[in-house]
């Protein structure tokens, strides 16, 4: 992975920027009513968007309240304060790359600078994803269980007749099993050894010995991850990690929930659930997008999706609006953050690698008691 610096997540704001730019105004020429646009704008609902607002800080909050439940853990120092900015700033970097690649290396670096060694970190990381897969794997399967979003089944998609509540039902089995993939191959990491060593092999006997070079890392990095999920296979880890997966909820708040909260400052009433469901497929869909924050594709595919509900003159509307309440406000509080903590170590365009000594002009954050 290249080294993440400054230049590396200005130049992703940027592309998400201009491509968002450009997805907005190709819905406002599919809604062909600019007037309709304006006034949608100029009369929402201002409960709602306060709503909203609470809704988007919980990027920060709940994704930092989770993380530093799980660092406690692991190092008793960890303070809260740099829990919950190293939770924003992770969704922050996610946003700004492709795949949401920076995501895990920056909730490391987070972690570091507030005092927290790297292992620790690296522990607390991983066990963020764990505690997001146990998440789905239980909520999706049980909204489905208890009948959940079964009006979905009334629209068809493609005319091929698929239908949404299938699709979201493919989406969630695709994801569940790479996350237990994943999670399997940390819980046996002999297989994991031998994978790796094979993929190393295979890109040296063709010559890319760079990517051979990152592989071996990883090689040598599954025994730790091992060992870092043993840490809680005690009663005590077993307690930290279920509550994890309790504050889960709060965590994947905004991107589930703020679909219907802008539905709502519109005007438009639907099923809650049925709108969770939706916004649960697109955020699978988007996960490994190629582009930072899945722009374009996320603008295209949540009008796509979400046509069943939004009138087509107000699409432009819902679509700028899910983007302010689900990104723009993480990524304008965290780029202030981020430049903020980096404004001398910018000028030298210093790699963020959390694996190196944060640099000196970056003061140590607060620690825990």
């Amino acid at each position: 992975m290249a080294a993440l610096t400054p230049r590396l997540f200005r130049r992703g704001l940027e592309i998400f920027a201009v491509i968002s730019l450009i997805g907005i105004g190709g819905m406002l020429l599919y809604g062909n009513n600019l007037e309709r646009f304006a006034h949608a704008l100029l009369t929402l609902k201002l409960g709602w968007v306060l709503v909203g607002i609470g809704l988007a800080s919980l990027d920060w909050l709940g994704g930092g309240l989770r993380l530093y439940v799980v660092a406690r853990h692991v190092y008793p120092r960890q303070s809260l304060t740099g829990a919950v900015l190293a939770g924003g700033l992770t969704m922050w970097a996610a946003l700004l790359t492709p795949a949401q690649a920076g995501g895990g290396p920056m909730m490391v670096y987070a972690l570091k600078r507030s005092g927290t060694p790297i292992p620790e970190a690296a522990v607390a990381t991983l066990m963020t994803f764990v505690a997001t897969v146990v998440f789905f794997a239980i909520a999706g399967p049980t909204a489905i269980f208890f009948g959940a979003g079964q009006s979905l089944s009334a629209h068809g998609i493609l005319g091929t007749g698929i239908d949404l509540f299938d699709l979201f039902a493919v989406s969630l089995g695709g994801f569940l099993m790479l996350g237990l993939g994943i999670v399997a191959l940390i819980a046996f990491p002999g297989i994991a050894r031998r994978l790796a060593g094979t993929l190393t092999r295979l890109l040296e006997r063709r010559g890319r010995a760079g990517l051979a070079a990152r592989v071996a890392k990883a090689e040598a990095g599954v025994d730790h991850a091992h060992a870092a999920v043993k840490r809680f296979a005690t009663p005590g880890g077993a307690a930290t990690a279920f509550l994890a997966v309790l504050l889960s909820p709060a965590a994947h708040a905004n991107k589930l929930a703020a679909g219907w909260v802008v539905l709502r400052m519109l005007g438009i009433e639907v099923n809650f659930v049925d709108v969770v469901l939706l916004q649960t497929l697109i955020t699978f869909l988007l996960y490994f997008a190629p582009t930072p924050g899945g722009s374009g594709i996320a603008e295209l595919l949540s009008a796509a999706v979400m046509s069943i509900y939004v009138p087509r003159e107000l699409t432009p509307s819902y679509i700028l609006l899910w983007r302010v309440f689900g990104s723009y406000l993480t990524l304008g509080f965290g780029s202030v953050l981020f430049w903020r903590w980096l404004k001398l170590a910018e000028g030298r365009d210093t790699p963020l690698d959390p694996l190196q000594p944060v640099a000196d002009s970056v003061a140590p954050g607060p620690r825990g008691p």
